[in-house]
């Protein structure tokens, strides 16, 4: 059976079962010094592996195991890794700084390209930064996104243009007003981040941007309506475009139920299937959502000028666009791209993730 560490020092137990900790051992031999990564597999240990004795020492837990082996753990890396909702990959709920309506983080183009990793952060905690005086030169949102890792090509291609066209197959390339949603929810997985760069900007002054925090009316809705977030998070949508398809819930949950991914776009869901009270209690979930997404003083509304360059978590932060006059449709050119969240990960996020 396995044996439990005791903290004498604070009057409880650590929940590590022996195995555990002996799986984790830091100490060289365990883990290659240089990329971290473990130099054992599982059936390399004794499965029946116990504590024989530990004590700790200036912040340091040193454990005797029977089979021999002695580990050393920092008494803050034990400490992390207790609490179930603290750990993660930092992509969920708990490694975000959530909000209603926020003045939108910035930073110019020329500190962003001496030192990406301030803006770069903000974008992992709050899901979007907003780069100023950037070159006003197409393909500059590509050099954007390769200064910190991999441009995501689409059936768009690697660029893609955001401007009104004679015959649109989308109606982002209208003058409409586009309401709250995520782009790409019928591939999976989706593109996580999107770079959306002005060129022009509509001479009317219409075409404004719009975000919103999809975790923080996530959260709420299971606040205010947990029927409906547990509806939301667990009966599957079905999103299509063209041959592409993807069936997920609108609200993606981890398996403790921490909210890590928004999938919303009204205009690429498709019919729902299923018995009538299945049906209306997946529209009373939508609505509530939607309600929740659209209400007073969830959104940061802000206008992109020519050198504006915006970047956001596409699994998490919606984007919206008011309309704009069509007569100024030559006065109004974005371009964009997608990328991934994981490139922001590796520079600057604060959990501590196994490299796999």
């Amino acid at each position: 059976m396995c044996s439990f560490i005791s903290d004498t020092l604070r009057g409880m137990d650590l929940p590590f079962p022996a195995l555990w900790l002996r799986d984790n051992c830091p100490c060289p031999a365990c883990r290659d010094p240089r990329s971290g990564q473990k130099l054992h597999t599982v059936a390399d240990l004794d499965g029946e592996v116990s504590v024989a004795a530990s004590a700790e020492s200036g912040g340091t837990v040193s454990v005797h195991f029977t089979d021999g082996h002695v580990a050393r753990f920092e008494r803050d890396w034990l400490d992390r890794h207790r609490d179930v909702d603290a750990a993660g990959d930092g992509r969920t709920e708990t490694g975000k700084d959530l909000w209603d309506r926020v003045a939108p983080p910035e930073a110019g183009w020329a500190g962003f390209r001496a030192d990406p990793r301030p803006a770069l952060d903000a974008l992992w905690r709050t899901g979007f930064v907003l780069l100023r005086d950037t070159p006003v030169a197409p393909g500059t949102v590509l050099a954007v996104a390769r200064t910190f890792g991999h441009v995501r090509t689409t059936n768009y291609g690697e660029l893609f243009d955001v401007r009104i066209e004679r015959q649109p197959g989308n109606l982002a390339f209208t003058s409409r007003a586009i309401a709250p949603h995520t782009d790409n929810p019928y591939r999976d997985p989706v593109p996580t981040l999107q770079l959306l760069h002005c060129l022009r900007a509509a001479a009317d002054g219409g075409g404004e941007s719009g975000l919103v925090d999809g975790f923080r009316a996530a959260v709420l809705l299971r606040d205010r309506h947990p029927e409906h977030f547990a509806v939301l998070s667990r009966m599957p949508a079905t999103f299509a475009w063209g041959r592409l398809s993807a069936q997920r819930p609108m609200i993606g949950v981890d398996e403790i139920g921490r909210i890590r991914e928004i999938r919303y776009n009204n205009r690429s869901l498709q019919p729902l299937a299923g018995p009538r009270e299945g049906l209306e209690a997946f529209y009373a979930a939508y609505r509530a959502f939607d309600a929740l997404l659209n209400r007073a003083g969830a959104m940061v509304t802000f206008g992109l000028g020519p050198g504006d360059c915006v970047i956001f978590d596409n699994t998490r932060v919606l984007h919206a666009r008011t309309a704009f006059d069509p007569r100024a449709a030559a006065d109004r050119h974005l371009q964009g791209c997608y990328a991934d969240l994981d490139a922001v990960q590796w520079l600057v996020a604060r959990t501590q993730v196994a490299a796999g």
